[in-house]
């Protein structure tokens, strides 16, 4: 559907979390190395984490209460918001859960398998959701609203936007990276194809998960 607000790089974030949910569930079912060394040494889910905290906060603050202000009390569109932070309430602690299995020697790798495997189930499902139900409450907001949120997001990232921007831009279409570059000042257009996508694909892209 059309939208008044440009939902590129809502997208492509998505659609960057859901790569890396499949990275990560093959890791942990994976027999032959230790998953719990893998994520422990390999920056893959350090970056998942990070970068899922980062977008579902700047929802969380930027997005969620303007729209509340917006919409009357008790409406669809507020019970799709209550839905969404429920949502966004139950992955907090399975990322917190992997994390202690990751850390505890004595845990049965069948256990970081399953809480995987309930992460993704979760997001996927979380994410699937918002892109069908959410975006269009979403884009209620005013255009000032929507930039608020973006730029929320890039201070949450911060320093580490050289390697965000071509993590979340792996492996997309043409079309699609430029979609996402075009809504960015010219100057972080030119940082990401001279400097940052190159480092990011001689330097991480093959490594992050082990």
């Amino acid at each position: 559907m059309p939208y008044k607000n440009d939902m590129s790089m809502m997208f492509a974030i998505h659609d960057a979390l859901r790569r890396e949910l499949d990275c990560l569930t093959r890791v942990t079912a994976c027999g032959d190395d230790d998953p719990r060394q893998v994520l422990r040494t390999a920056a893959g889910w350090e970056m998942f984490k990070s970068y899922l905290r980062a977008h579902h906060t700047a929802e969380d603050w930027m997005l969620w209460p303007p729209l509340r202000l917006s919409l009357p009390e008790g409406s669809d569109g507020w019970a799709v918001l209550d839905a969404l932070e429920a949502e966004h309430a139950e992955i907090d602690p399975l990322l917190e859960g992997i994390d202690g299995a990751v850390l505890d020697p004595t845990s049965d790798p069948a256990r970081l398998a399953d809480l995987t495997d309930r992460l993704a189930t979760a997001m996927r499902g979380h994410l699937d959701h918002e892109e069908k139900d959410g975006l269009p409450v979403i884009d209620g907001v005013s255009e000032e609203e929507w930039q608020a949120f973006a730029a929320e997001g890039a201070k949450l990232i911060g320093g580490d936007v050289a390697r965000f921007l071509p993590w979340t831009l792996d492996g997309v279409a043409p079309e699609t990276t430029a979609a996402v570059l075009r809504v960015l000042p010219p100057p972080v257009q030119q940082l990401y194809r001279e400097q940052w996508e190159p480092a990011y694909a001689t330097q991480v892209k093959a490594t992050r998960w082990g």
